[in-house]
């Protein structure tokens, strides 16, 4: 296995690992306790805890996690996990699939304001974190494409214009096309990071992998089972209104809801990688272009 028969429970876990567990057990038993203010902010209580758990077990596994070996991209991660749901939530204002109950929960708009900011963060690494761990158990390694599949710019240039559409269909007639916001940034950036050579999932056409995208999809899967399974039992929690498809409830979500966590794992690799590393290139050859011309002036 991946973890030395010897090791007893506790050293598998770095002292953040640990720490994570309590969080989890404590704001499992709070569901019933219904301590507050912890009952209301079980959110980033339970979610950190649990990205502490997985980021401790990738670290006993690999000597490599966020948390321990870069802490700079983890940081960055809850940044932009906020900027990115942020912007899901007024795409939300248009297709009106999810509410929240948190009128009469929080004590102030301040209060609120801040669970909401710190509940966003955890997205985004919550789903790296257990990518990071799929990744590590090898269990994709050798998923392959059969055949290898060459990108054209007509290629790319669908993917553009199919992203467009996901973005804005569901704006313009959301009872029908609400779904393909969950491919829209996907769509859109995907292509634009293979064009700057950065990590794109459209790049394993070429080397038939399929690692790293079946990785991102059953992560997003888990770790959307983990949001519905505790979103079922929180006080502040989400409700939804999904036309044509709201039957079968696991939990608050309908069964084919759950489908939208595998394009959406890939969407916030799309975008991860696009905000870090190919929009960071562009905006070192701006500067370094205007230095230029200012130093010929």
């Amino acid at each position: 296995m991946f973890i030395n028969q010897n090791d007893d429970f506790y050293s598998m876990f770095k002292w953040y690992g640990k720490l994570g567990i309590l969080l989890v057990l404590f704001a499992e038993i709070n569901f019933v306790l219904k301590i507050e203010p912890f009952a209301r902010w079980y959110f980033p209580i339970i979610w950190f805890g649990y990205i502490f758990i997985i980021d401790a077990i990738n670290y006993k596994i690999s000597k490599k996690s966020l948390l321990m070996t870069d802490k700079k991209h983890f940081f960055i991660m809850l940044i932009l996990s906020t900027f990115f749901w942020i912007t899901f939530e007024i795409i939300n204002q248009y297709i009106s699939n999810w509410q929240y109950n948190t009128v009469d929960v929080f004590k102030s708009n301040i209060e609120k304001g801040l669970f909401a900011l710190l509940s966003f963060s955890t997205v985004l690494p919550a789903i790296f974190e257990t990518y990071f761990l799929i990744q590590n158990t090898n269990l994709f390694n050798h998923r392959k494409l059969k055949h290898k599949h060459n990108i054209t710019k007509r290629f790319l240039h669908i993917m553009y214009l199919i992203g467009i559409i996901c973005l804005i269909s569901p704006i313009i007639f959301p009872k029908f096309t609400f779904p393909l916001v969950w491919a829209s940034f996907f769509f859109l950036l995907d292509p634009i990071n293979y064009l700057h050579k950065k990590p794109s999932i459209i790049s394993h056409l070429k080397d038939r992998n399929l690692k790293i995208p079946l990785s991102l999809m059953l992560a997003g899967l888990i770790t959307g089972f983990f949001w519905e399974f505790w979103n079922y039992y929180a006080i502040p929690k989400w409700f939804y209104n999904i036309p044509y498809v709201s039957f079968f409830k696991i939990f608050e979500m309908p069964i084919l809801g759950y489908l939208g966590y595998l394009p959406f794992a890939l969407e916030l690799y799309a975008m991860y990688y696009f905000f870090t590393q190919t929009l960071h290139d562009e905006e070192i050859k701006i500067f370094k272009l205007i230095k230029n011309k200012s130093s010929i002036n």
